[in-house]
């Protein structure tokens, strides 16, 4: 058939990327613009082979082979076809397992099927050396692809390089089209698509007792703290506070091994927002917010399919995405739409029920990965931020009956 594909080792190609842009093989250290990237595979190998694409093939590594954020993003792109081995830790790094095992299976397989004439090779490991052998046997040629080594010298099996009909270097030039090294001030260039709900929540100003407690004092003349007498009859330091605390302002007076700090009557929370501060009172979850259902409450069976099949093929796992999806579903299945009027004058606080099981949701989508096992906090922000997004849309424009 006279067609090309291309077989494409992510760990090599952006391991390779990050040594030559940001000086180590981590690719931590760059940001990638996958749908460049792809189409600048898709334009380079139809240019070199002089063949249309049939297929790019995309090799990677994943925990447990749970498809990452950016793996949904791939898989659903034209023409793309994701195959995941497993990552583990061992002595504090990653390492890829089955990997060159499945690109070594598929070479082979579609140089016997006769499925193309031209296959594109992007890797550099010599274990792929037998497969590469094979192809030819069966009369397909085979162009290896090389990124430009950071040192000048070659990043790819010698045996592989001898063994290939055609070889091409993805230059710098042509690497920068679509990633890019992350500044050390840790903002990726490009920059990611602006969430403004996010950006206003992490902008929010201090409240006061914030201000005052990062305001610059003289070393020599520390402020006054009043002392508190303990039950033993020592005198304990207490922080002062003139404004209204943040859950994370009372979370850092309890000290480890200690009782949780008494509230007074009437206190109040304040939560930061895309809205700004919220002030909520101190008090356990009402009975409002526990009577409220949860997704899993209100999808059949049917449903549950229908979701995991829209999860795998159209939801690309963005935590702001993730939020809105989860709430959409929770929306359009309430036999009882007061629910939803209840849930949104909680704002901002997600009921915990409806919380933990919105981020269990996230963590399918690999929001987990290389965390120990805990969703980034920017990523919790995004996550609640779609969310509450996704209510505020069908609170404003749509009429619910109070009585309903």
């Amino acid at each position: 058939m006279d067609r090309c594909i291309v077989l494409v080792d992510a760990g090599y190609l952006l391991g390779a990327a990050a040594s030559l842009l940001a000086g180590e093989p981590s690719r931590s250290r760059i940001t990638v613009d996958h749908a460049a990237l792809i189409q600048g595979l898709r334009e380079r190998a139809e240019s070199d082979t002089e063949r249309p694409l049939l297929r790019i093939y995309w090799f990677d590594g994943a925990p447990d082979r749970v498809p990452q954020p950016e793996h949904r993003r791939l898989r659903v792109m034209p023409r793309v076809t994701v195959r995941l081995g497993a990552l583990t830790r061992s002595d504090g790094r990653w390492a890829q397992k089955g990997v060159d095992a499945a690109m070594h299976a598929e070479l082979t397989e579609l140089a016997r099927n006769r499925a193309c004439s031209d296959i594109v090779l992007v890797t550099g490991d010599g274990d792929l050396l037998p497969g590469m052998m094979a192809a030819k046997e069966h009369g397909v040629a085979v162009h290896l692809w090389a990124v430009q080594a950071a040192d000048g010298d070659y990043n790819q099996s010698e045996d592989l390089v001898a063994e290939a009909d055609e070889r091409r270097v993805l230059d710098r030039a042509w690497i920068t089209k679509a990633v890019r090294a992350k500044e050390l001030s840790g903002v990726c260039a490009p920059p990611p698509v602006p969430r403004p709900e996010i950006a206003a929540i992490l902008s929010a100003p201090l409240p006061e007792s914030a201000l005052a407690a990062t305001a610059d004092r003289p070393a020599a003349e520390p402020e006054h703290v009043p002392a508190a007498a303990s039950a033993n009859g020592t005198q304990e330091r207490v922080a002062t506070s003139k404004g209204v605390p943040t859950p994370k302002d009372l979370a850092a007076l309890r000290a480890p091994g200690t009782q949780a700090v008494q509230q007074p009557a009437g206190a109040t929370l304040r939560w930061s927002s895309d809205k700004g501060w919220v002030d909520r009172p101190v008090a356990a979850e009402s009975p409002e917010a526990a009577s409220l259902p949860t997704l899993a409450q209100l999808t059949t069976a049917e449903q549950r399919w229908a979701d995991r099949e829209e999860d795998i093929t159209t939801v690309g796992g963005d935590p702001y995405e993730v939020g809105q999806v989860f709430a959409r579903r929770w929306i359009e299945r309430l036999a009882d739409q007061s629910h939803l009027q209840k849930l949104s004058g909680m704002y901002p606080r997600v009921p915990h029920r409806i919380d933990g099981e919105l981020l269990r949701y996230a963590a399918r989508f690999g929001l987990l990965a290389h965390k120990d096992d805990q969703i980034d906090e920017h990523d919790r922000y995004a996550i609640r931020a779609g969310f509450w997004r996704e209510i505020d849309q069908r609170t404003t424009t749509e009429h619910v009956p109070a009585g309903e």
